[in-house]
This record gives C-alpha cells, sequence and structure tokens, in this order.
C-alpha cells in the first residue's frame, strides 16, 4: 500500500503519459521546489493535527523513514550495498527535520545515487547476457531478496547479478512463448527499459516517493499524491469507473493482481484472480506483447488503461505457477464498470427437502447521482435486496445466505440500511473520530424485511462495508457467519488538498498545486465495542484456510493500526440458539468427504509451497523437472475434482496456444464450479441449523 495513487488509478480510465513524461531527466535537474517544500510542511501539520493517530514526527519516526524509503527505491537489494546503506545514515535522524522544515534535500541525495546504481548496475547485466552460462553447474539463486542482508561491496553485488542474469535466462528459456533466438534480446530489452525508466523519473515524483515513505509510516492507508497524480485521481472518478478493474501492486519486482474489482472487466473474464503476475501487455488483438517485469507500478499502469472499447492482453504467470512456469494470455475489453453487473444477484440452492436463497453482494453500492436529481427509482444495493427478499419469500425459500465474498465494501449507509432489513431498529456500527468523538450508526426503520434463517459468508476479502454488516449481524445473533475472517480494513479516510493552507512565508509567489494527502480520519467498531481493524469479523463457523493469511489483510500491511475495543454500544442480542458445536461437527464431516473442499485444500497446499520458496536451482534440467513435476500434480488434482463436478478430464495438450479456445471455456467451466464449493456448502450450514433450532426460525410466507 505504499503508493495509493498506484493502485487506484489501475480500477479506472486516467491521462494517458505525456510525450514529456517520457523524456530522459537530466539528473542535476533533480532538486526539490518551493512547492515540494510548502507540501512536506503542510503534509505535517495536517497528520499531526487531524490523523487518527498521535505519532510524533520526531528522530525515532525518521529512522523508519529513511528505511521505507530505501525499500521503496531498492525493494529487492539489488542495487545498494551496506557500504551505500551506512553511507545514508548520516540523514537517519534528519528526515524529521527536513520534512517540518519543508527543506527535503536529503530524498533527492538519496535518490541521485540509487540513478546512478542503477545505471551501473543495468551496464553490467547487458554485459554479461554476451557471455557463456553453464546452466548444469549446481548452484541456486535467492530471488526472494527482502529479507536478505545486503551485499557487502560490489564485488559480492556482481555475483548476486551473475546469478540474477543467469536465473533470468533460464525463465526464459524455459518459457514456451519466448523463442529460443529472442531470449537475448528479450532480456536486453527488459535490462535497458529498467534504466531508462529511472532516467525518467522527476523531481514530483522523487518528492512523492519521499512523503509516502513518511505517510506509511504512520499507517498504511495513509498517503500523499502529487499535483499529476491528484488530477489523474479526479479525472478517473468522473469517468465513472472505466477499464480493466484490477488493483495492482509491486511485490518481487513482479506486478502482482491485489485483486479484480467486482464486476470489471477482469473479474467478468473469470480468468484473472488475486495473486497472478502480469510479467507482459500488449495493445489491441494483434499488439506485440512488452516484456513488463521490473517496470515500476505507474509506468505498468500506462501501458495497462486506454479507452472504453478497446483491447488489452495481458500476459499472466498464475499465482499457483512457480517462477518460469506457464504463461498465459488474457484478452480484456476495456469497459465501463456499469452498476448492473455488480448488482445484487439471488439463486436458490436446494438442501434435501429445504430450499436456501442466495443473495450475491460484490458491493455496497449507491447511485448518489440518480438519487440527488430526485429519480423515485434510484438503484441501490438495500433496495435491490428489498425486492430479493421480496421474491424469494413468494417462493418460499426456507433460509438466506449472504454472500459478500470478495466483497471489497463501498457506501457505509447502505450497510447500515442493510442490516435493518434483518432487525427491528438499533445501533450498527460505532465510528470514532480523532477528535475522540464516538458517533453510532443505528438503523431507524422499525420495519423488518426478512425474518427467517440467515447466514452470511465471507472471506478474507471482505472489507470495510461487509464487515460492519457481517458484524451487526453477528453481534445481534441474527445470523450464522461462515467462511474465513475478514479483511480488517476499520479505518476511514477523507482527501485533503493541501493547497488550502499555505505558508505566509510563499504568499508572494505565484500560486501552484501542492497535491493531496489521504488521510485516515477515523475508526469503525461493531457494537459490540471491538473494532473491525486488524482482526475482521471472524466466522461462527470456519472454512479451512483458502487464503494466506499472513500475506493477505490489514495485518499483513506494515504499521496496519492494531485492533482495539471500545464500550459496547446500547443493544439487545435476539436470543439464538445456534447449537453451534453440533452444526460446526456436521460442517467438519461434511468437508472430510467433499471433492471441491479437498480440491481447494490440495491448491492451497501447492500455493503454500510456492511461496515459501526462496531460492531456485539454476540448473536447467532440475528446474524443468521441479516444473514439469509441478504441473502434473496440479493437473492431476483439478482433473480429480473436475470428474467429480461431472466436467470431462483436461486433455494432455489443454496448455498449448492452439487449445487457447478450449482453455478459456475450461477455465470458466472450472471457476464456477469452484465458487459453488462455498455457497453450497453454506446452504447445507444453514440447513442444518434450521433442523437443530429449537424452536426453528421461520421465514415468512
Amino acid at each position: 500500500m505504499r503508493h495509493f495513487a498506484l493502485f487506484i488509478s489501475l480500477l479506472f480510465f486516467g491521462l494517458s503519459a505525456s510525450a514529456k513524461d517520457h523524456q530522459l531527466i537530466d539528473p542535476t535537474t533533480l532538486k526539490p521546489s518551493r512547492e515540494h517544500r510548502q507540501a512536506a510542511q503542510n503534509t505535517a501539520k495536517f497528520i499531526s493535527n487531524y490523523h487518527y493517530i498521535n505519532k510524533a514526527l520526531n528522530d525515532e519516526l525518521s529512522e523508519e523513514i529513511l528505511e521505507s524509503y530505501i525499500k521503496a527505491l531498492d525493494s529487492s537489494k539489488l542495487f545498494f550495498t551496506k557500504k551505500d546503506i551506512d553511507n545514508f545514515n548520516e540523514y537517519k535522524h534528519a528526515l524529521d527535520d527536513a520534512i517540518i522544515r519543508g527543506l527535503p534535500d536529503p530524498a533527492f541525495n538519496i535518490f541521485r545515487i540509487f540513478r546512478k546504481k542503477v545505471e551501473s548496475r543495468i551496464d553490467h547485466a547487458v554485459s554479461l547476457l554476451n557471455k557463456k552460462f553453464d546452466f548444469k553447474k549446481k548452484e541456486r539463486y535467492e530471488f526472494r531478496r527482502k529479507e536478505t542482508k545486503w551485499a557487502a561491496n560490489e564485488i559480492e553485488l556482481d555475483e548476486v547479478w551473475r546469478k540474477k542474469v543467469k536465473n533470468d535466462l533460464l525463465n526464459l528459456r524455459l518459457d514456451d512463448s519466448t523463442k529460443p533466438e529472442e531470449v537475448v534480446k528479450t532480456l536486453t530489452k527488459r535490462y535497458k527499459q529498467i534504466k531508462h525508466r529511472t532516467q525518467q523519473i522527476d523531481s514530483n515524483k522523487i518528492f512523492e516517493y519521499f512523503m509516502n515513505a513518511y505517510t506509511t509510516t504512520i499507517e498504511p492507508h495513509t498517503g500523499f499524491m502529487s499535483p499529476r497524480t491528484t488530477e489523474n485521481f479526479d479525472i478517473n472518478m468522473r469517468l465513472s469507473l472505466e477499464g480493466i478493474g484490477a488493483i495492482l501492486q509491486e511485490k518481487d519486482g513482479y506486478t502482482v493482481v491485489k485483486k479484480p474489482v467486482a464486476g470489471g472487466p477482469a473479474d467478468l473474464s473469470h480468468k484473472i484472480h488475486s495473486g497472478d503476475r502480469i510479467v507482459g501487455v500488449g495493445q489491441g488483438e494483434k499488439g506485440e506483447i512488452e516484456d513488463i517485469v521490473g517496470w515500476t507500478l505507474d509506468d505498468v499502469v500506462d501501458k495497462i488503461r486506454g479507452k472504453k472499447g478497446s483491447t488489452v492482453r495481458l500476459k499472466i504467470l498464475p499465482k499457483k505457477a512457480q517462477i518460469g512456469g506457464t504463461t498465459k494470455i488474457v484478452k480484456i475489453v476495456r469497459a465501463k464498470i456499469k452498476l448492473e453487473d455488480r448488482a445484487a444477484k439471488s439463486e436458490i440452492i436446494k438442501v434435501n427437502d429445504k430450499k436456501i436463497g442466495l443473495i450475491t453482494l460484490e458491493t455496497f453500492y449507491l447511485d448518489f447521482a440518480a438519487r440527488s436529481r430526485g429519480e423515485k427509482n434510484y438503484r441501490s444495493t438495500t433496495r435491490d435486496v428489498k425486492k430479493i427478499l421480496t421474491e424469494l419469500k413468494k417462493k418460499k425459500v426456507d433460509g438466506v445466505v449472504i454472500d459478500l465474498r470478495n466483497n471489497g465494501g463501498g457506501s457505509l449507509d447502505e450497510a447500515v440500511e442493510l442490516t435493518g432489513l434483518f432487525i427491528k431498529t438499533g445501533p450498527v456500527v460505532q465510528v470514532k473520530s480523532s477528535a475522540d468523538r464516538l458517533e453510532v450508526k443505528k438503523d431507524l426503520d422499525e420495519s423488518q424485511i426478512y425474518t427467517g434463517p440467515l447466514a452470511v459468508l465471507i472471506n478474507r476479502n471482505s472489507a470495510s462495508a461487509s464487515e460492519i454488516f457481517a458484524g451487526a449481524i453477528k453481534d445481534y445473533k441474527r445470523g450464522i457467519i461462515i467462511g474465513e475472517p475478514t479483511f480488517g480494513k476499520g479505518t476511514v479516510q477523507a482527501l485533503i488538498n493541501l493547497s488550502q493552507r499555505r505558508s505566509s512565508y510563499f504568499s508572494f509567489l505565484p500560486k501552484k498545486p501542492l497535491g493531496s494527502i489521504r488521510l485516515t480520519t477515523a475508526q469503525f467498531f461493531r457494537i459490540n465495542g471491538d473494532s473491525t481493524q486488524y482482526r475482521g469479523v471472524l466466522p461462527n463457523v470456519a472454512y479451512p484456510e483458502q487464503t494466506d493469511l499472513e500475506e493477505t489483510g490489514e495485518a499483513a500491511l506494515e504499521n496496519a493500526l492494531p485492533f482495539v475495543h471500545i464500550d459496547p454500544a446500547d443493544y439487545q442480542p435476539i436470543n439464538n440458539n445456534y447449537h453451534l458445536a453440533e452444526i460446526i461437527k456436521k460442517h467438519q464431516d461434511r468437508i472430510k468427504q467433499d471433492d471441491g473442499f479437498k480440491y481447494l485444500a490440495k491448491q492451497h497446499q501447492i500455493f503454500k509451497e510456492i511461496k515459501d520458496i526462496k531460492s531456485v536451482s539454476l540448473v536447467e534440467e532440475v528446474r524443468k523437472k521441479e516444473w514439469e513435476t509441478r504441473e502434473k500434480e496440479s493437473k492431476k488434482i483439478r482433473n480429480a475434482f473436475r470428474i467429480a463436478r461431472g466436467l470431462k478430464a483436461l486433455p494432455d495438450d489443454i496448455d498449448q496456444e492452439k487449445n487457447e479456445e478450449l482453455k478459456e471455456k475450461e477455465d470458466e467451466a472450472d471457476a464456477k464450479a469452484i465458487k459453488k464449493i462455498g455457497s453450497v456448502e453454506a446452504a447445507n450450514i444453514l440447513n442444518d441449523y434450521i433442523h437443530a433450532s429449537t424452536p426453528p426460525l421461520t421465514a415468512k410466507k
């Protein structure tokens, strides 16, 4: 979450990069401007006066800022040496004063050194490509370098780069999509692009990196946006969610899909998933796929976004594939993310003698524009779910499951109003501000649309408004919460224009924009007093681990605010006897025999094994055998699941380009079958509850 603006920009269209943005920058011009100096001071003042937590900008924080800034520049420890890091310690207790006084010169000094290091290292890497490598020699390359020590000197760093270049060559040699004669050419271009893009970084971007190094030491959802990034953000918001619909992040030199946006083109393709790595981007139906490994995130953004209706082709290295594994090409047509695509949907799942209604919510939406125009039938989550519940009651369902998996949140008011469909009246969420004021948001409508058996299905990507709704249902004991712990984002942010406050010292100068900051100003608390922050909402009935909790969710973010508890609100839980011990036992007995959960467990195990790999063999035959073994095992597991679900086993050549159309069709079928695993089991759990309840809750017919 270091660069908030970059994540947001992938959700939307934005301005195309101008010709100026692609010019090489003269290093002698890399100096802070007077706007940077004013923006630094204003950022410090706003954070000091209005941030939810009071974290002093002092020498202790200065050490963290220095570490964060160096990490932002060289996260894989491929350019700086231990000697460089020791030299940077002269700034260890100076960065706090640099920000307070509006003198961010140390950040520019460090960057100029970084730029020289990149230029030197890339030239060295390109020269290595002309040498012969022995791919039979037994040695390994440690590619997860964030936790490694800095190379002691340039000689030690030479050895790191020798192995890196050899590993990069080996990856492309094993990649069927790269022709053997193109391997050296591809890597030469990749390396030179890294150098070229570093030389394009201007003073505004350096300052943005530095200020985000400061803001994220406070907590991960506070971020600085330069004037250009702010302008892009404003335009993107007005363009109403146009783009491919994916949030990306940089990790280990790769562009990684943090998550597809519900209802967006990437999500609707069923071919792009959280954890997938984008290694290439091509424009149109036939444009050349550009290798983007090692690119900065904002440069990747410029390649992926484009006009509505245009096509972009993404070369994907799937989450479960190891480095050098099989890639796939995914074609996406950029489009406006329509409200209809994200609206509530329903279906009925039959469980023995019971009918369970499943309502899928991908976001908590509200058509603000239509409501402000006074339109009577404007769309909203609560209105749509109310209609669905009415229809489900007509169909005489015995229970309802609200599916909030991968629902990243949305309108807070909608979360409150939706809760009101299932309770009579009462508090839903508590919001505590930075000024220590506590506001309790309540459902004041005494009408209760649905009174029957209820369950809420959640996973690690259920966040924000989803957590408020699930937490309220759990606290009222109104329904059973099923699945995984939620994301754990329990904070509220505001966007502040830094130009609103200017020092009188600069008052005689022409006024130029200073940028903006996204500031955390409040925190959510459940009505039982628990924060939704960090821990998230824990399920009553937990599914086996399907997501790596250490790498996903709020707890995985650096400097995340901790879980805290305050006094509960005044509310009265519904006195329901859940018979949880009995229900949990039936659930556990059932999934032991369920082919779907067996498949998910095996897939998760494969992912964990790959995630735990920190180094790879540089022996070609060993790497090839490891890859083939893993691919064979993965396909075996997948086929067992497909056969159990009544689908045909995949042919041996399913990954070949000539079968791309067949592969896409089978991937989509698998995606739908995999999603049903959790929803069908949730229906089974609710059915167990209905039978176990004494007396059972029954829906109004």
